[in-house]
């Protein structure tokens, strides 16, 4: 319908944006201007266009402004689904409008959070906090956008997928979040993001502090744990052909990405390359946690669709062998 198609169209806009909203937020931590604006917030020293004279104040300024541009965007994907609530698939439950106010929540809440960050002198974990809310706004997006049927929700909501396949996506998506979150505290930690020198194992860098070799080494681990359990999960939906096809492309998109994030990762490594390409590592995770959010979310629409299809079909079984029963109770009495 086209409505639909208005607030699919407003979703991928709201993403992208979202997903230029994240990736320099990694641009600020990595560069350490966190606190080019000094301590006030919303405005930059008290001002809403300062002078760009510093390249930390540029990128605190242009991170905030997106961040202004992104409650925009949410804000119209949630008046948009508000204004056609009545139709089908929009509002109620499972519908559009209530994951664009979930993402309405989520994106005051992150903007709450990055003030208390900025108060609290940017501090590591206050850091991460705001970069793991903001993930969840980036969730909120994706699920309002495949409730309109983007990023193959109209597919996954005609086909079915197991339980067992729904339960391994959700232990995908929970594996990168995890991955993706502590790729950020590795960004921000001091010294976490050059604790490790070789690749994949470690190889501790003497300077660095058991911490940050913590902190980097788990960050890996669960990292690899990710890419097995989706190539354990590739290999399954592989041979079973009668699950959601859409969810089936998902998962090996997810794979792609975590593959492609891995290939990254070692090339900063092993050939020494820049810092400023972290901005690109951290680019391909935001990647990750979009692909795996969506494979798993796909896998839930797919699943609730199974259960129902079995519902109906139970109902049909247990109506008809009533009206068998009914036709031999009829055919038996005397006449």
């Amino acid at each position: 319908m086209a409505s639909l198609r208005t607030l699919r169209r407003f979703s991928y806009a709201a993403l992208i944006v979202a997903f230029t909203h994240l990736v320099f937020g990694a641009i600020v931590r990595i560069s350490g201007s966190g606190m080019g604006c000094g301590d006030r917030w919303p405005l930059c020293y008290g001002r809403l266009f300062p002078p760009m004279d510093r390249p930390d104040l540029v990128i605190e300024w242009t991170h905030r402004l997106l961040a202004s541009i992104v409650t925009v965007t949410v804000i119209a994907v949630a008046v948009a689904a508000w204004r056609v609530r009545a139709q089908q698939g929009v509002g109620g439950r499972g519908g559009v409008l209530r994951a664009a106010l979930w993402g309405v929540a989520a994106v005051f809440a992150a903007a709450l959070l990055g003030a208390v960050t900025v108060k609290l002198g940017n501090t590591p974990y206050a850091t991460v906090a705001h970069w793991i809310v903001a993930m969840l706004v980036f969730a909120t997006l994706a699920a309002a956008a495949m409730r309109a049927g983007a990023l193959g929700g109209a597919a996954a909501a005609r086909e079915r997928a197991s339980g067992r396949v729904a339960r391994a996506a959700y232990a995908a998506a929970g594996l990168a979040f995890i991955a993706v979150a502590m790729g950020g505290l590795t960004a921000k930690l001091p010294s976490a993001a050059i604790a490790c020198r070789a690749f994949p194992l470690c190889g501790r860098d003497p300077l660095a502090g058991p911490l940050a070799v913590l902190v980097q080494s788990t960050h890996r681990v669960i990292a690899f744990l990710l890419l097995l359990h989706l190539i354990g999960v590739v290999i399954g939906l592989s041979r079973r052909r009668e699950e959601s096809r859409a969810v089936a492309r998902a998962a090996y998109v997810a794979l792609g990405l975590v593959l492609l994030q891995l290939t990254v990762a070692a090339s900063m490594v092993l050939l020494h390359l820049p810092p400023v390409l972290r901005s690109l590592h951290e680019a391909v995770g935001v990647s990750v946690w979009l692909g795996t959010f969506t494979y798993a979310y796909l896998a839930r629409i797919a699943a609730r669709q199974a259960r129902i299809v079995a519902v109906h079909d139970e109902i049909a079984v247990v109506t008809a062998t009533a009206g068998r029963r009914d036709a031999l109770a009829v055919g038996s009495r005397p006449r």
